[in-house]
């Protein structure tokens, strides 16, 4: 989820925890726990900051080891040590527990975005990533946040967060059964559809779609149970090429192949060099697709420029690549 979801949710569980006697009785613990919860609900998303150094360091590691089994376990005992720290009189096993609760419903609500986690490191480090909810769902958001207006004119914060996540575990069973019946159209679209991958959009009917079959790769939308494919591309096998082995040391590209299931790929030859590029199929947006990775090289294979990240003009790319932009491919 988003920032600002993650915060309005440590704050419904600084409410839902005043449901705990020892929690409800004792003001300074009320403090604490307040405090753990909302720096517990953040947590895991320091890993944000990787993005100073560059984008591929930030997709190979964004959701990965801060969002692990032992990092899961290791925030709460930092968090709560250190909120004990400032609230000695609060009641540590509890302000760890509601801590501990923070972090896992962080690291839990995160897998059912499209992005995912690698939740289940150091066991498997593969991405767990349900795709039924957007990163920022306004119904989740504005929910919490109706919720927190509700505490604040004095209705039983407990009470009303109970009632809240009662209705949003329905709006998540909601959600799968609508990605299940716009599943199922893509199965009778695309009978012969190897692997289906559908991520929500911030709007509630309205589902991304890449789909691999045998043969080609298609990129579709899906509206209610309606499906309408939008791009459709041959399936071509990366070549084995000493161009295209010396594109995959680079880091940028590597980043790239770790973090995307579903591509096409590029090739262009210039005077001086070539240009690889790899287009992520699962983000169309307006006709374009702007995730990709761009590799530069020499006419000896030796990279002179790479980039990967979000881009929606050929200018900024060019830009972000510090080259000149190129003529277009004759």
């Amino acid at each position: 989820m988003d920032t600002g979801t993650h915060i309005v949710m440590g704050f419904a569980l600084g409410g839902l925890a005043t449901l705990d006697p020892v929690v409800a009785n004792d003001p300074v613990t009320q403090y604490a726990v307040l405090a753990g919860v909302v720096a517990g609900s953040q947590a895991p998303d320091i890993d944000t900051i990787l993005k100073l150094r560059n984008n591929a360091v930030y997709i190979r590691n964004h959701r990965g080891a801060t969002h692990s089994i032992p990092a899961v376990l290791l925030w709460p005992l930092l968090i709560a040590g250190g909120v004990y720290l400032l609230f000695p009189e609060s009641n540590l096993l509890h302000l760890w527990l509601w801590t501990q609760l923070a972090v896992f419903l962080h690291v839990f609500v995160d897998i059912f975005n499209a992005y995912g986690t690698q939740a289940l490191r150091p066991f498997s480090s593969k991405w767990v990533a349900l795709g039924v909810i957007n990163t920022f769902d306004p119904f989740i958001f504005f929910i919490h946040v109706a919720g927190l207006i509700l505490w604040g004119i004095g209705f039983n914060p407990g009470y009303t967060f109970i009632v809240i996540y009662l209705i949003l575990i329905g709006y998540y069973i909601l959600r799968f059964q609508m990605q299940g019946a716009v599943k199922s159209a893509v199965k009778r679209l695309i009978p012969d559809a190897e692997e289906i991958i559908i991520a929500p959009t911030i709007r509630f009917n309205q589902w991304r779609i890449a789909v691999k079959s045998d043969t080609h790769f298609y990129v579709a939308r899906g509206y209610r149970r309606s499906v309408t494919i939008l791009d459709k591309y041959k399936r071509v096998p990366v070549p084995e090429s000493k161009l295209f082995e010396a594109a995959k040391q680079n880091d940028n590209l590597a980043a790239f192949l770790h973090f995307s299931p579903v591509y096409r790929w590029e090739v262009a030859e210039y005077d001086d060099c070539y240009e690889v590029k790899f287009i992520d199929l699962r983000y169309r947006n307006n006709g374009h697709y702007p995730f990709v990775a761009v590799v530069q090289l020499d006419l000896d294979h030796n990279v002179i420029g790479s980039y990967t990240g979000w881009i929606f003009s050929e200018q900024k790319l060019r830009k972000k690549l510090q080259l000149g932009v190129r003529p277009p491919q004759l």
